[in-house]
C-alpha cells in the first residue's frame, strides 16, 4: 500500500472510534441513569485519550512526509489538507490536557444542569472557573503564538477570525436593531393558545423531520434538555424537546435540528470516517439548519401547511392560515436563544460572542459572568433578567468547553440569507411547492449543492460555489427586512 492508503485506512479508524465517542455523548443526554455520570467521565476521558494518541501518533506525520500531494486528485488534496491541519493542531496540545478537558467537561454539563435547574450561577462558577482555565490553555497551545480566541474559533469555522466576524456583525447590528424596534412598536399577533399533547407533539415532529428529508431508517429522534443532532452517515441521531403550551417549541427544535441530520446523512458514502466525511465547519452546518427553520419553514406557504397539519393533531388552533403564520413569527421579548425569532436571534448570539471572547482573554472573571450578561442583556433587549436559567445558564457550550461555537450560529444565518437567495431563483415555484408540503426541491437542490461535499471544500467555497457569489450579510438582511416589512406592514 502506497503511504496515502496507509494513512487513510487509519484515518478511517479514528474516524470510526470518534464516532463512538459521539453516541457516548448522545447516550449521555438521552438515556444514561443519573448516577452514571461519575463513571461517564472516566469512560469518556479514556476514549479521549485514545484518539488523542491516534491523532498525534508519529505514523500520521511519517505518511504525510511520504506523500506527494501533486500526485493526488482534488478528493486526496482535500484529504490531505484536512488531516495535516487536524495532525498539526492535535500535535500542539498535551495527552494529558486534552484527557483533563474530555473529563472536566462530562463533570461539568452535570453540575450545569443541575445548577440550571437550580438557578443557581454561584453551584456552576467554579467549574466554569476550571473550564475557562484548561481552555486557555489549549488556545494558547494552538496558537503557537497568535490569537487565543482565534485558535479555538478555528475549531469551528477553519480560516475564520474574530476580528472578521466582529465587522460582519456590526454591520448586521444596526439594521437588525432598528426592524426590531420599528416591529415592537407595531400590534404583537394573536398567539397560539391552549395546550398541545406531547406525545401528538412528538408524533407530529416525527412527520416534520421526514418531510424535511431525515431518513429515519438511519436516525432517530428523542428528547433532551437541549436539542442537538449526532453522528454522521448511517447513524445521524437528533433531539427535541416538549412544551405543552408551546408546540412551535418542538417543531422549529426539530426542523433546526433536521437540517444539521440531513446534512450528515446526505454526504457522498466515499467519505465515510474520513474528515470528508462531516460538515465542513459549523457556519456552514447552521445555515442548513436556519434554512430549514426559518426561511423554509417558517415562510408563509409552508406554515399555511403546517397549519393544516396541526389542526389534523391537535383540533382547532384559534387561528386562520395568515393569523397562524402571524403567530409563528411573532417578535416580541424573549430571553431563551433557542426560542427567539428570526430578527432578535443574532442579538442573542453577539452578547455570547462578546462575553466569551472576554472570558477567554482575562478581561472578564467568571465570578463577574453573571452580572456582566444581565447588563448587556438589559441595554440589548430593554428588560431584565428574571432567572439564571433564563440568563447565563441557558446554555450547555460552555460547560462543554465550546468557546468558539456560538458566534458561528450567527455567520450560519448569514451563509443561509446567501443560499435563500440562490435557492429562490433555482426553484422559482418554491412556494407552491412548499404549500403543498412538498420540501423535494428545496432539500434537493441543497442537498445536491451543499451538503453531499462534506469536507471537500473551505466553509467560504461551498457557500461561494453554490451561491455564485461571494457571502455576506445583504441578503439576509434584505430577507429580514422585506418579510417583517410585509408582516407587520412597516
Amino acid at each position: 500500500m502506497s503511504a496515502f492508503d496507509d494513512l487513510m485506512a487509519f484515518q478511517r479508524e479514528t474516524g470510526a472510534l470518534a464516532q463512538v465517542a459521539g453516541r457516548l455523548g448522545w447516550d449521555q443526554e438521552t438515556t444514561m441513569p443519573h448516577g452514571a455520570a461519575e463513571q461517564r467521565s472516566e469512560e469518556t476521558a479514556a476514549l479521549e485519550s485514545v484518539l488523542h494518541a491516534r491523532r498525534t501518533d508519529p505514523r500520521v506525520g511519517e505518511w504525510l512526509a511520504a506523500i506527494d500531494a501533486g500526485a493526488l486528485d482534488e478528493v486526496g488534496q482535500a484529504q490531505l489538507r484536512h488531516i495535516t491541519r487536524s495532525f498539526t493542531r492535535a500535535g500542539r496540545v498535551p495527552g494529558k490536557l486534552a484527557a483533563d478537558l474530555a473529563r472536566l467537561t462530562s463533570r461539568a454539563h452535570r453540575i450545569w444542569a443541575e445548577a440550571r435547574a437550580d438557578d443557581n450561577f454561584a453551584a456552576f462558577a467554579p467549574v466554569l472557573r476550571d473550564v475557562v482555565a484548561l481552555k486557555r490553555e489549549e488556545g494558547a497551545a494552538l496558537a503557537a503564538g497568535g490569537d487565543v480566541y482565534d485558535a479555538l474559533l478555528d475549531d469551528y469555522e477553519p480560516g475564520a477570525t474574530a476580528q472578521q466576524l466582529s465587522d460582519m456583525f456590526g454591520a448586521l447590528r444596526p439594521r437588525l436593531v432598528a426592524l426590531r424596534q420599528a416591529i415592537l412598536e407595531r400590534p404583537a399577533p394573536k398567539p397560539l393558545s391552549g395546550t398541545y399533547d406531547d406525545a401528538a407533539q412528538m408524533a407530529l415532529a416525527q412527520k416534520l423531520a421526514e418531510t424535511f428529508g431525515y431518513d429515519m431508517s438511519r436516525g432517530r429522534l428523542d428528547k433532551a434538555v437541549h436539542p442537538f443532532s449526532s453522528g454522521s452517515g448511517d447513524d445521524v441521531r437528533i433531539t427535541t424537546r416538549t412544551n405543552p403550551l408551546d408546540p412551535f417549541n418542538c417543531i422549529y427544535s426539530t426542523i433546526h435540528e433536521t437540517g444539521h441530520a440531513a446534512y450528515e446523512q446526505a454526504i457522498a458514502p466515499a467519505y465515510r470516517f474520513t474528515p470528508l466525511g462531516e460538515g465542513v465547519s459549523m457556519g456552514v452546518h447552521e445555515s442548513q439548519s436556519r434554512i430549514y427553520e426559518n426561511q423554509l419553514g417558517r415562510s408563509r406557504a409552508f406554515t399555511g401547511w403546517l397549519h393544516g397539519q396541526m389542526r389534523a393533531q391537535f383540533g382547532d388552533l384559534g387561528l386562520d392560515p395568515e393569523a397562524f403564520y402571524a403567530s409563528v413569527n411573532s417578535v416580541q421579548n424573549n430571553y431563551i436563544r433557542t426560542e427567539s425569532d428570526e430578527v432578535q436571534y443574532n442579538l442573542h448570539v453577539l452578547l455570547r460572542f462578546d462575553l466569551e471572547r472576554a472570558l477567554i482573554s482575562g478581561d472578564l472573571a467568571v465570578d463577574d459572568l453573571e452580572a456582566a450578561w444581565n447588563e448587556r442583556f438589559a441595554a440589548d433587549f430593554g428588560f431584565a433578567v428574571d432567572k439564571a436559567s433564563d440568563g447565563v445558564l441557558q446554555d450547555v457550550h460552555w460547560s462543554a468547553g465550546l468557546f468558539g461555537y456560538f458566534p458561528t450560529y450567527s455567520l450560519g444565518n448569514v451563509y443561509a440569507g446567501c443560499l435563500n437567495k440562490a435557492l429562490r431563483q433555482a426553484v422559482p415555484d418554491l412556494d407552491a411547492q412548499m404549500a403543498a408540503g412538498d420540501l423535494g426541491a428545496a432539500t434537493g437542490w441543497l442537498r445536491e449543492n451543499v451538503q453531499r461535499h462534506g469536507g471537500l471544500y473551505t466553509p467560504r467555497e461551498v457557500i461561494e460555489r453554490a451561491c455564485g457569489f461571494a457571502p455576506s450579510e445583504a441578503p439576509l438582511l434584505e430577507y429580514l427586512e422585506a418579510k417583517f416589512g410585509d408582516l407587520y406592514a412597516l
